[in-house]
C-alpha cells in the first residue's frame, strides 16, 4: 500500500452502546510517543454505532485527529464489514502504522486486514518501540512459551501493523482535547456480510470475570494447594472489592477456571493493586502483571522470583497470612 502520511493510527473498539473499550484508549499512550517520534499525527479510528462517547474519550486522551465511521451496521462486530471498512479508510489516508487491541475482535479482523493490504502483522505484542533512523516500529512479543521476547520489524511494507494485549499500557491523563473530527461513510450490502455473531457468552464457570478492567486483583497460585484453598483468596477479594486471579499452575490443576488466568497464556493486567498469593513468579506470569501499580507478594520461599517485582513482600504461609489480612481489613472497615 502507498504511504501517504507519517500518521499513526489506533483503532478504538466500541461496545454495542457506542462507548469505547479500554484497550483502544490505552493504546493512545504508546501511540502518542510513536507518532511524535515518527513525525506524524496520532489518529484515533472509531468504528461503531452512536459513537459520541467513544469519540469524546479518544479526544480526552490525546488524539490529534479522530476518524469516525458511525452507522447502525457497525453496532455489532462482523469480520466482513469491519475489515472492508478499515481497508477503505487505510487505502484513502495511507497511514504508516496501526495499533489494534489483541481482543477477540482484533485478533479476528487484523490478519484479514493485513492480508488484504499485503503487509505484515505482528500479533499479541506486549511492547512497542521505534527505530528513529529507519522509522520501523519494533514490535515485542513473547515466544517459546514466554521464555524469550522476540523483537520484530516490518521494513518492506506499510502500514506496519500489530495487535497489542489489553492492560499492557496505562491510559494517558485526561486533557481538554482539541482533536479534528473527520466523519466518513462506508456501507456494505447485507448480502456481502457472510458471518455474524449470533450470541456472546460473557460468563465462564458461572461468574463474570473482568480481570482487565479490575482495579484490585487477588491471585492464587500453586501454593494455594487445592480448589478449596481458593476460598481464602475469594474472601480477601470480597472484602477488598477485588477480582480473583490465578496463575497457570492453579488453572492447569483444575482448581479454578481459565477465565481467571493472568499471564502469558491468560490475561495481561495492570490494576492499581495486585496481591499474589502462593505464586512463585515464573516469567510467563510476570509478563502478565508486572505493570501493576502496586504488587504485594505472599510466598513461603524467600527466593521466589515474584519478590523481585513486588513493592511489598511477606514471607510465610498464605493459609495463615491471607485469613489474618482479611480479618484485619474487616476490622478496619467496620
Amino acid at each position: 500500500m502507498e504511504t501517504k502520511t507519517k500518521d499513526l493510527w489506533v483503532l478504538i473498539e466500541t461496545k454495542e452502546d457506542g462507548s469505547a473499550k479500554n484497550v483502544g484508549i490505552e493504546l493512545l499512550t504508546p501511540g502518542r510517543e510513536l507518532a511524535d517520534r515518527q513525525g506524524g499525527a496520532l489518529v484515533a479510528v472509531v468504528v461503531g454505532s452512536h459513537t459520541d462517547a467513544a469519540v469524546a474519550e479518544a479526544n480526552a486522551h490525546g488524539a490529534d485527529r479522530i476518524i469516525v465511521l458511525d452507522s447502525e451496521e457497525y453496532q455489532k462486530f462482523t469480520t466482513d464489514a469491519y475489515t472492508a471498512a478499515l481497508y477503505y479508510l487505510v487505502e484513502k489516508y495511507g497511514p504508516t502504522s496501526m495499533l489494534i487491541g489483541a481482543t477477540v475482535n482484533g485478533r479476528d479482523m487484523a490478519p484479514r486486514l493485513s492480508s488484504r493490504l499485503k503487509t505484515g502483522l505482528t500479533a499479541d505484542c506486549t511492547g512497542v518501540d521505534i527505530d528513529a533512523e529507519s522509522g520501523n516500529i519494533i514490535w515485542t512479543r513473547p515466544t517459546f512459551g514466554g521464555n524469550l521476547m522476540a523483537c520484530i520489524i516490518c521494513p518492506e511494507s506499510r502500514p506496519q501493523m500489530g495487535t497489542i494485549r489489553p492492560g499492557v499500557f496505562k491510559k494517558n491523563a485526561e486533557c481538554a482535547g482539541h482533536a479534528e473530527i473527520v466523519r466518513e461513510e462506508f456501507h456494505m450490502a447485507a448480502a456481502d456480510i457472510r458471518t455474524q455473531i449470533r450470541e456472546v457468552i460473557s460468563e465462564a464457570a458461572g461468574e463474570l470475570v473482568d480481570l482487565e478492567g479490575a482495579d484490585i486483583i487477588v491471585s492464587g497460585g500453586r501454593g494455594v494447594g487445592s480448589a478449596e484453598g481458593f476460598q481464602c483468596i475469594r474472601e480477601l477479594a470480597d472484602v477488598l472489592g477485588a477480582t480473583v486471579g490465578a496463575s497457570r499452575a492453579a488453572v492447569d490443576n483444575g482448581w479454578i477456571s481459565h477465565a481467571h488466568q493472568v499471564g502469558q497464556t491468560g490475561k495481561t493486567v495492570g490494576p492499581k493493586l495486585y496481591i499474589a498469593c502462593g505464586i512463585s513468579g515464573a516469567i510467563q506470569h510476570l509478563a502478565g502483571m508486572s505493570s501493576s501499580d502496586v504488587i504485594v507478594a505472599i510466598n513461603k520461599d524467600p527466593d521466589a522470583p515474584i519478590f523481585g517485582v513486588a513493592n511489598y513482600g511477606i514471607v510465610g504461609d498464605l493459609m495463615e497470612i491471607v485469613p489474618a489480612l482479611t480479618a484485619e481489613i474487616k476490622k478496619m472497615r467496620g
